[in-house]
């Protein structure tokens, strides 16, 4: 199983660090910003709604981390942004089960809480507080990168659905880091190394310019229009653009099919061939 390993990190201008827990015990979840995040510093203490595996309500941003055993990591990172539809955070199927594996397959993965921008009465947006939430997670993992053992090129975001958008908004337009700033975080840069698109959503407003982070995209036959065709689109855009780019197609399977421990089909096994990529493109040394 999964261990949480003791290790110094930077947030904001504090040091923290982890405490080991056993496999029992859930990882704990990393603030974003210590003090509240931008825009929601009045809300940073309110819980979030738990209903199941899915989570809402989210006004302090936050990374789980899931590392791999000690003396076992590759040095390859994954932020893992999970779907939703922006009214929630589905963190069974597309968030923590995916992060265990990722660790026990000796990769670092971090999964995302980000602020909801279609939740009842949410004065979020996407282009707003949740982008600022996702360049801040690839932040804070890169800034914390020697800590936790991880190669600060080698640091790929991967979002389903919803989190998708996030994931191809990271990588299209990423901020460089601002050396002269007070926060260590803030110093280094957003832009991802590579990028999963998992279904996701919005592919119309999806651009491709070269010299962009190399992409993997894998949906269903089933899924809806904007994905199953719009996607195959946005395969042709980064064929143009001269930016490597591995599509997946699973002719048996819809929407939302994720990561499932157990599963027995081709799309459930889409992890395996992200990993196979991530070995093609040298962004991960080859599994034992």
């Amino acid at each position: 199983m999964t261990r949480l390993l003791a290790f110094g990190f930077v947030l904001s201008l504090s040091v923290f660090c982890f405490v080991q827990t056993s496999a029992a015990q859930s990882p704990a979840k990393i603030p974003l910003w210590a003090d509240g995040a931008p825009g929601s510093v009045d809300r940073m203490n309110e819980p979030e709604k738990v209903e199941g595996t899915n989570v809402s309500n989210v006004h302090h941003p936050s990374i789980t981390p899931y590392l791999p055993a000690e003396g076992e990591a590759t040095g390859t990172a994954i932020l893992i942004a999970p779907g939703g539809g922006h009214s929630k955070l589905c963190l069974g199927h597309e968030g923590d089960a995916l992060a265990e594996w990722f660790a026990e397959h000796r990769i670092a993965a971090f999964v995302m809480r980000y602020r909801l921008c279609r939740e009842p009465d949410s004065h979020y947006t996407l282009e707003g507080h949740a982008m600022d939430d996702t360049r801040r997670a690839i932040r804070t993992v890169r800034a914390n990168a020697k800590a936790w053992k991880i190669d600060p090129n080698r640091i790929g975001i991967v979002g389903f659905s919803a989190g998708g958008e996030l994931a191809a908004y990271a990588a299209m337009h990423p901020e460089a880091g601002d050396p002269k700033s007070d926060d260590p975080i803030e110093r280094v840069s957003s832009r991802p190394d590579f990028q999963g698109l998992i279904y996701p959503g919005k592919s119309a407003t999806f651009t491709v310019e070269p010299g962009m982070p190399p992409a993997f995209i894998a949906f269903g036959y089933h899924d809806r229009e904007d994905i199953a065709v719009g996607m195959a689109n946005v395969y042709l855009q980064y064929k143009a653009a001269g930016v490597p780019c591995e599509m997946h197609v699973y002719s048996n399977a819809g929407h939302g099919f994720g990561f499932r421990p157990g599963t027995t089909t081709a799309a459930g096994d889409w992890p395996k061939r992200l990993c196979e990529w991530l070995v093609d493109t040298k962004l991960l040394t080859k599994q034992p």
